[in-house]
């Protein structure tokens, strides 16, 4: 589509953990739906590794003692989908008014909207993304690990799933957030998984290990942080006409970022409610 040039604003946040960087993007969700703050893209990373839960995923899915043994995180998610181990990888969140063009329509029109700056970024990169056109013969897919098959739409290179994205709408605003794994082995979540038998847990991995890829497979070399940034950045801009401003988070987002984390994603009420 044909857009009017508008000006967003852009904070790359880096490293945190899981909660900070859930309450970051509730916080940026809620500045915006006050009109205190521009839609924003943010982009982030994880330290240490975290697993995601979707809004409605059961904790019990979740090795407890391996998190002890790790040190890894757990936090849930403010939006749907299956769980994710973010590890060495490029995160981004869009927080827009629900009547912004670049989101407007209903959850697939506007994931469609934005998937077109994800494809720019990624050929930015010298790749040849395309949107996903699920197996209609695989039937649905309920596994507990989210790559282990691309949704509809959703971002794909040599035919694996890439990026994967969800989104949750609130208070007028939309919040898109997805992951783009830098590099790694995509099944390293399976051992923070509970199986009932050992066999369940070999056919995920090697689920996993045939339906998703990452950007170091796919390019056939290692690109920094940083550079994912940069390349993803020029998507957004060429994609979805947009100039960026340059910014941290405001005082006030930054404090009811501190008070989501206490109260919400670092709270096991929330991370273990259901």
């Amino acid at each position: 589509m044909d857009y009017a040039k508008a000006e967003w604003r852009l904070v790359n946040s880096g490293f945190q953990d899981g909660p900070s960087n859930m309450a970051c993007d509730e916080a940026i969700l809620e500045a915006v739906a006050l009109g205190q703050s521009p839609p924003t893209l943010r982009f982030y990373s994880w330290e240490p590794a975290c697993i995601s839960l979707g809004y409605r995923q059961s904790w019990r899915l979740i090795d407890e003692s391996y998190f002890q043994d790790t040190g890894w995180d757990i936090v849930r998610r403010p939006t749907g989908g299956r769980a994710i181990l973010h590890v060495d990888e490029l995160t981004y969140s869009v927080c827009a008014p629900v009547d912004e063009p670049r989101v407007q329509g209903r959850v697939l029109e506007s994931y469609q909207r934005l998937s077109e700056a994800l494809l720019s970024g990624l050929q930015a990169m010298g790749l040849k993304p395309v949107k996903a056109n699920p197996d209609p013969t695989r039937g649905e897919v309920d596994g507990p690990a989210c790559f282990d098959g691309p949704s509809n739409y959703e971002i794909t290179v040599q035919g694996r799933k890439l990026i994967g994205s969800a989104q949750v709408r609130k208070k007028g605003v939309v919040l898109q957030h997805g992951t783009l794994p830098l590099f790694g082995d995509v099944s390293r979540i399976c051992q923070a998984l509970c199986f009932e038998r050992d066999d369940q847990r070999q056919a995920l991995i090697r689920d996993l290990r045939r339906q998703a890829i990452t950007l170091e497979e796919a390019l056939g070399r290692r690109i920094s942080y940083d550079e994912a940034v940069s390349s993803m950045q020029a998507g957004f801009e060429d994609a979805l006409n947009l100039d960026f401003t340059i910014s941290e988070l405001s005082e006030s987002e930054l404090d009811r970022s501190a008070e989501l984390r206490t109260e919400k994603f670092a709270n096991d009420n929330w991370t273990q409610r259901l």
